[in-house]
């Protein structure tokens, strides 16, 4: 098994560590009862075996692909010792995203319990996005439940000596050469077509406005918040507009984009899709891929099948013709800091992007760090530390997650505009009003006591 990075991993902490913000993956659990810390004890030691337990390791090369060796230290859990009352919860969660993580000098991920005034508990795992997706995250998860996973046996930290490494991370990038050459070309292609997409805009705009001076950086209050809808509802209600479950959280994306701005000129949303491509075995942290479409906003909460046609259109395509995005990862361990900046917004989408992830339905073991059933489960993306000037590069976020837990569906959100008022309690606003449209009926933020601690 080797311990190479795959290049899409290794753009992932190329692009962190060049604008100085992580971005994580939080999983939350809540219980309307007392938690059995001994079970959650028994759950985070497994973690600590499984599949977070790695760090990164820099090649010796300022071009060398990086790997992946044992991660020494490993993160204590922590417990609250004073309770806190439910309605803090959302507060605490916060708190929690602001654990420093580093995917490598670790910890890479942090397992929290608050117990609540009412008697109820809540758990908060925060995982570096450069250790692990969603789909292995929620993998992990249930191993580390059931206690079923093989731990991978990574190489030591410093295991090769200083020549060796030299030595091996030469070879490897001998080996990626035919890669790079290809990404050239890629690359090539990739600027003129830019260029001239550039110039027409430049052409159509007229004369450029003279730049204001640049904001003042500090950190960016990126607005979250989660909603659980009904199974059998969302369902369906997909069924009734023409679509799936997929389509029905691309139709939220795409209304959403509509409703806070993040549109084409002409008025078209475009949905970035994630798509999985773990398979057995399989050692990459990021196991995925993007198809992009471009819908119709306004019929979204209408009618699902155009989104349909442009989902499956566009995984046909994705097959036949891969992102060229993807085709100039081989150039990215050679690219300086500098460069790696500026090529940001490129890799995220620009001010358009709606990312619309669906986890599908997850292993019911997910749901119990503690050896029971929580009451509520949910996955939420963030990317703590990032600053306004790294939101202005990039045009802003726009994300939702979605992922189905017993009779339940849950949808987590992101969001941040540049040069724009943020704030939960508007991105709450907004989606009500998209959930009205869509005919749907939610709880927004942390429900009370719960619909499935019984389920099993």
């Amino acid at each position: 098994m080797s311990n190479v990075l795959d290049l899409y991993d290794q753009a992932y902490v190329t692009f962190e560590r060049a604008v100085g913000a992580t971005c994580a993956l939080q999983c939350v659990w809540v219980y309307d009862r007392e938690i059995d810390i001994d079970g959650l004890r028994r759950f985070h030691h497994r973690l600590q075996r499984g599949r977070l337990s790695r760090r990164i390791e820099r090649s010796p090369l300022p071009f060398g692909r990086h790997r992946w060796v044992a991660s020494g230290s490993q993160p204590d859990l922590e417990i609250v010792e004073i309770p806190r009352a439910r309605d803090e919860f959302d507060g605490w969660l916060g708190e929690q995203a602001n654990t420093p993580l580093d995917a490598e000098h670790g910890p890479g991920w942090h397992l929290a319990v608050l117990p609540f005034t009412d008697g109820g508990a809540g758990v908060s795992l925060l995982v570096s996005h450069c250790l692990i997706d969603g789909v292995g995250l929620c993998e992990a998860l249930t191993e580390a439940v059931s206690g079923q996973h093989n731990p991978n046996k990574w190489p030591a930290a410093a295991a090769r000596p200083w020549s060796q490494a030299l030595r091996e991370d030469v070879r490897q990038t001998g080996r990626d050469l035919p890669g790079i050459g290809r990404a050239v070309v890629a690359a090539v292609q990739f600027a003129r077509r830019h260029r001239r997409t550039a110039a027409a805009a430049s052409a159509a705009i007229g004369d450029p406005v003279k730049p204001a001076a640049p904001a003042p950086d500090e950190n960016a209050a990126l607005s979250t918040t989660t909603i659980f809808l009904d199974a059998d509802q969302w369902d369906a209600r997909a069924r009734a507009l023409g679509g799936t479950s997929n389509t029905l959280i691309t139709g939220l994306a795409a209304r959403l984009a509509q409703r806070v701005g993040r549109l084409t000129a002409d008025g078209w949303a475009t949905p970035s899709i994630p798509v999985n491509e773990r398979t057995a075995g399989d050692t990459r942290a990021n196991a995925i891929t993007n198809v992009d479409i471009t819908v119709d906003p306004g019929l979204a909460a209408t009618d699902l099948r155009g989104i349909r046609a442009a989902t499956k259109q566009a995984l046909i395509r994705h097959r036949d013709v891969p992102d060229e995005r993807w085709a100039l990862l081989p150039l990215v361990p050679l690219l300086p800091q500098r460069l790696v900046r500026q090529l940001v917004g490129v890799a995220t989408g620009g001010t358009t992007n709606v990312v619309s992830s669906n986890l599908g339905v997850l292993d019911p073991a997910a749901t119990r760090p503690d050896g029971t059933n929580a009451d509520y489960f949910a996955m939420k993306s963030l990317y703590p530390g990032v600053t306004t000037a790294v939101m202005r590069r990039t045009g802003g976020v726009l994300a939702l997650l979605s992922g189905r837990v017993h009779r339940q569906v849950f949808v987590s959100f992101l969001a941040y505009q540049p040069e724009r008022p943020n704030s939960t309690d508007a991105l709450r606003q907004d989606i009500s009003s998209i959930l009205s449209d869509f005919s749907l009926t939610a709880t927004i933020g942390w429900p009370g006591p719960a619909p499935f601690a019984q389920s099993a």
